[in-house]
């Protein structure tokens, strides 16, 4: 009902967008690390209530944590930590948590000299229309 984090950080460390335009469910991910903890993340979600429902409690968990242990956050996690998700919805979870992931890898390219703008992931999407 009240989504946090919602929104773009200017110049980024890291980006990452994930999704199926097929199905509709796509994620952005931006973060700003400092001192390698994530200093702020926020993100933009073109989905269902679920997709943005997963994508702002992602932020939440990984707000002040180590870009390790922001990465290590779990799709099930997420979805526990919103009290579960119908079984037509898990998919959303697993686009918050790749989303993370990608703008976690974008930011260590781009640390390590890569010079890479943002992270892509194009994956059949679980909720079968991705055909």
């Amino acid at each position: 009902m009240h989504p946090r984090n919602v929104g773009v950080i200017d110049d980024p460390d890291g980006i990452g967008t994930v999704g199926n335009p097929k199905c509709g469910d796509i994620m952005s991910m931006t973060i700003k690390v400092q001192d390698n903890r994530i200093d702020d993340v926020k993100f933009q979600t073109f989905g269902c209530g679920a997709a943005i429902a997963t994508s702002s409690i992602c932020t939440e968990m990984a707000k002040g944590k180590t870009v390790d242990e922001a990465e290590s956050i779990s799709r099930r996690a997420i979805a526990e930590a919103l009290g579960g998700l119908p079984s037509v919805k898990m998919h959303c979870s697993n686009l918050a948590s790749d989303a993370l992931v990608a703008a976690i890898e974008d930011y260590r390219k781009k640390s390590n000299g890569g010079g890479v703008d943002g992270v892509r992931v194009e994956r059949a999407c679980p909720c079968g229309d991705d055909e």
